[in-house]
């Protein structure tokens, strides 16, 4: 409303009126009503709105997998840093000291998974406020914030991994608040550019690839985009990036040789980064495993390929209302739909390494993607939402959906919890088999890669099976123990989840 003469504004056939925009899509701005999208009052509801989403979902997490779930190889790997934790195991040139940091408050004085697992319930909640807080100045819809937070927050690989000491939630978190401190209109101010430096830090000290990957369309962006351009921008984008791989880089040099040598041994860990389709693994993998190493015997559970059709479906609507609207930072050089398809395209950064460089697949491997298009799929959700208020048929088959949706994830992290809590049993029946047969601390077991959590269990240091004389035992699953070995006793480990494991034993 002009002060001065008390008449609305009109921008096309939007008109701007005191309580929000009114026009094709009513008040409020996309698709619906509300008071003024930017004002204080609206913010501190949806802020509020967000908090809620993510306490209920970090209770839904803890209701859905145990606290009691024991720490998986990975976890162990980050954990056992941690005399608590201890004796350490393998740490190889891909990980890197993210995840240690985020359980050093625990880990480093208890030895309880119950307590780290509950500390990081609370830590992934709070995470995932913070990664969708900046969006609320961001959107013109708020309340398509907290939508955006479910929609991710209730994924079975979201509430999986909401209290394991694992990067991807952390790197996806950090890339969505980037891009959400960035995005805003106009110049940003101290705050905005802490926020977005700490955004790509956290990123980059999770996952260094995919902060590099984050960084890298906000970089263009702000050289190509005239309302991002601006020093501000750019320098919070490098030193947030830098202050992230610095802990790496001098790792890497004082571990490895220099950073071309332990991006090398980065690659060769991972089965040799190169140029190669995995689009279909991972699609494979959408139900799990959790790590899909080779995915050739693993099928598709056809139900669980919903996610990805919804997602893009949903984006696409939400890109499209956002182009339908007209807003008034329009005039300020961008629109609603720039911070949406800068999402996108991060996104895309973010996927394409790991459908196109990786050689195998992981469900978890995708949260950052997942997070960021989330965001337009929100407003996406909403619009349908809107329409469904005016049609029934509409309403019917907008809940169908999404009741399917939910039932799915909830039947996928439920599966998966259960599998974990028996496979990683198994870990505990091998090291009581090996105790029974003197095998105790101090100690050393060597075998396949499986050994390093099972000699972890056992309180055993993992040895290279290169290394007769220092091993005291051999762990094997389905397969016979290395020539120096062949004559030591064999002892089979009963009740286990996967079959086939036995230990040979120094005689």
């Amino acid at each position: 409303m002009d002060a001065a003469t008390g008449r609305a504004l009109t921008f096309g056939r939007t008109v701007l009126v005191p309580g929000g925009l009114a026009g094709r899509d009513g008040p409020g701005g996309i698709g619906g009503t509300a008071a003024a999208p930017g004002s204080p009052s609206a913010l501190r509801r949806e802020a509020r709105r967000l908090a809620a989403v993510c306490v209920l979902l970090s209770l839904a997490a803890a209701a859905l997998v145990p606290l009691t779930l024991p720490l998986g190889w990975d976890e162990t790997v980050y954990a056992s840093r941690f005399s608590p934790h201890g004796p350490p195991t393998p740490f190889s040139a891909p990980r890197t000291r993210g995840v240690p940091l985020l359980l050093l408050p625990v880990a480093s004085w208890s030895g309880s998974e119950v307590l780290l697992r509950v500390w990081l319930l609370a830590l992934s909640g709070a995470a995932l406020y913070l990664g969708f807080r900046p969006w609320l100045r961001v959107v013109s819809r708020p309340s398509a914030v907290w939508v955006a937070a479910a929609l991710y927050g209730s994924l079975w690989t979201a509430l999986f991994y909401a209290n394991a000491a694992m990067p991807n939630h952390y790197t996806a978190m950090g890339a969505l608040a980037a891009v959400g401190c960035f995005a805003g209109r106009g110049r940003p101010g101290p705050a905005r550019c802490a926020g977005l430096a700490a955004g790509l830090a956290v990123a980059t000290l999770m996952r260094p690839n995919e902060g590099v990957a984050a960084a890298v369309p906000l970089l263009l962006a702000a050289v190509a985009v005239p309302a991002w351009r601006g020093r501000a921008r750019l320098l919070a984008v490098a030193g947030g990036v830098a202050a992230g791989a610095l802990p790496w880089v001098v790792e890497a040099r004082l571990r490895f040789g220099g950073v071309a040598e332990r991006l090398a041994e980065a690659s060769e860990v991972q089965g040799g980064m190169r140029p190669v389709l995995s689009v279909a693994a991972h699609l494979t993998s959408l139900d799990g495993p959790l790590l899909c190493r080779p995915c050739t015997d693993d099928g598709v559970w056809w139900a669980a390929v919903e996610w990805w059709p919804l997602l893009g479906l949903l984006a696409a609507l939400g890109l499209r209302a956002a182009h339908r609207a007209r807003t008034p930072w329009v005039m300020a050089g961008t629109g609603e739909a720039a911070p949406l398809w800068l999402a996108v395209v991060t996104a895309a950064s973010l996927l394409g390494q790991y459908f196109f460089l990786l050689p195998y697949a992981a469900p978890r491997f995708l949260a950052p993607g997942y997070a960021l298009l989330a965001v337009p799929a929100a407003l996406g959700l909403l619009r349908v939402a809107d329409r469904a208020r005016r049609s029934v048929p509409v309403a019917v088959v907008l809940v169908a959906v999404l009741a399917g949706h939910l039932a799915v994830q909830t039947v996928l992290v439920r599966t998966h919890a259960g599998i974990q809590e028996r496979a990683r049993g198994d870990w505990e029946r091998v090291a009581a088999v090996l105790h029974a047969h003197g095998v105790r601390a101090p100690c050393a077991v060597t075998g396949n890669n499986s050994a390093i959590p099972i000699a972890h269990a056992a309180g055993c240091l993992r040895t290279d099976p290169r290394a007769p004389e220092r091993s005291d035992a051999v762990v094997m699953r389905r397969a016979d123990p290395p020539s120096w070995a062949r004559d030591w006793p064999r002892h089979p480990v009963p009740g286990t989840y996967h079959h086939g494991w036995t230990v040979a034993v120094r005689p």
